[in-house]
């Protein structure tokens, strides 16, 4: 069975997915779906507890167990994402070289495009090879908070007050 909880954050809506005692996904949604029926997951409210702490600036790494469904290529990429270390950037490029395939940048890029758990799976760090900011399923402008809030280690300010809803689909 698959629970997704959506939390109102600083970010904005976000919605994570549990299926079968691992976090498969974290994503931005637009709005709460409607056929969403309310139900508490213990690893949810963890996951959610976890995302508040790295987004007050308090948590550096997360302790949750991950599992996106993904090729062997995907999945080495997601893995080699998640040794970057907090604060830190890197390119596609030197992403490639850290899992044995210097040439397989554009590819790096692609699995880096399909990545669905989002901050948990750092895609946020991976830049372009000039530094730049590149692609980013939140848009550029989250991204360089992400980034910000990791370089200076301040909390992101709230905008409003916090909401929680939690759902199974």
């Amino acid at each position: 069975m698959k629970h997704t909880a959506f939390y109102q954050t600083l970010l904005g809506l976000i919605g994570i997915t549990e299926k079968d005692g691992s976090i498969a996904e974290l994503f931005f949604a637009k709005e709460l779906p409607e056929n969403a029926a309310h139900q508490e997951i213990p690893l949810l409210k963890k996951a959610a507890k976890q995302l508040e702490e790295y987004l007050a600036g308090i948590r550096k790494e997360f302790n949750l167990p991950l599992s996106a469904e993904g090729t062997e290529f995907q999945k080495s990429v997601w893995e080699a994402l998640r040794r970057i270390p907090y604060g830190e950037t890197c390119s596609y490029k030197q992403v490639a070289e850290a899992i044995g395939q210097p040439d397989a940048s554009r590819a790096v890029g692609m699995a880096n495009n399909k990545n669905p758990i989002l901050i948990l799976t750092p895609c946020h760090r991976v830049v372009g090879a000039n530094g730049k900011l590149v692609g980013y399923a939140g848009g550029l402008e989250v991204k360089e908070k992400l980034l910000e809030l990791e370089k200076s280690c301040q909390p992101l300010k709230p905008k409003t007050r916090t909401q929680k809803y939690e759902f199974a689909l």
